[in-house]
């Protein structure tokens, strides 16, 4: 079984780290913000309070064990990038960073991360492929083979809960949220709209239709359920 190290557990490296944890990968969280690890423990296999750029630390804590690591450091581009000079150095097989900017991108090759994310380019041209494909209005690239997509229910997943639908079962993909509009009446007396997120829905969570699932599995996955 792969074993998967997240470093940096923001909105965007606590959702990866769920989320490979639900298809059953064993994940290492780590974080120097206590509260933020404390909120993953029971959720991967191991969680973590520790400074990352600590190359000792990371020795100690056996990360040239894992398979990858995933850097999501937020707006701390130096610490990412002194954290990935550590882990290409100690002989880590892949490190996939999520990088700020062009320049961060390139110091970021240039220390060897294997691959980089940068989300607003990538969101740029996802919604380019979406304009193509209205179901879908975002796409994240985890790695070659995997990926998060922000997609509009398909019709015959409507008012079922998620035990009903059985993704995992079916499908190999892990529902990280739901999103829906939700009417509501104003003082003039007018209606309007407000967003729900849904985060980590379990399997008593009924779908309606129209809500936009987020999803993360294989690409091939995704495309089956693309196509329904």
């Amino acid at each position: 079984m792969k074993q998967f190290a997240v470093i940096g557990l923001g909105r965007f490296g606590s959702s990866i780290a769920r989320a490979l944890s639900e298809m059953n990968f064993e994940v290492l969280a780590i974080d120097k913000d206590e509260s933020l690890v404390n909120a993953m423990e029971g959720v991967v296999s191991q969680a973590v309070v520790l400074d990352a750029t600590d190359a000792k630390s990371l020795i100690e804590l056996g990360i040239k064990e894992f398979d990858t690591v995933i850097v999501s450091m937020g707006e701390t581009i130096e610490d990412s990038i002194m954290i990935t000079l550590t882990l290409k150095e100690l002989g880590v097989k892949q490190v996939i960073v999520k990088a700020q900017n062009d320049l961060h991108s390139r110091i970021l090759k240039k220390v060897g991360a294997d691959r980089i994310t940068l989300p607003e380019r990538e969101m740029a041209e996802k919604l380019a492929q979406g304009l193509a494909s209205p179901k879908i209005f975002d796409f994240i690239e985890v790695s070659e083979t995997h990926g998060i997509v922000e997609m509009v229910l398909p019709k015959k997943f409507a008012n079922k809960t998620l035990s009903e639908l059985k993704l995992r079962d079916k499908y190999q993909v892990s529902v990280i949220a739901i999103k829906r509009k939700l009417p509501y009446s104003k003082p003039d007396g007018s209606t309007d709209f407000k967003e729900e997120v849904i985060i980590g829905p379990g399997g008593a969570d009924e779908t309606i239709s129209g809500d936009v699932l987020i999803l993360l599995g294989r690409n091939e996955d995704i495309d089956k359920i693309k196509k329904l």
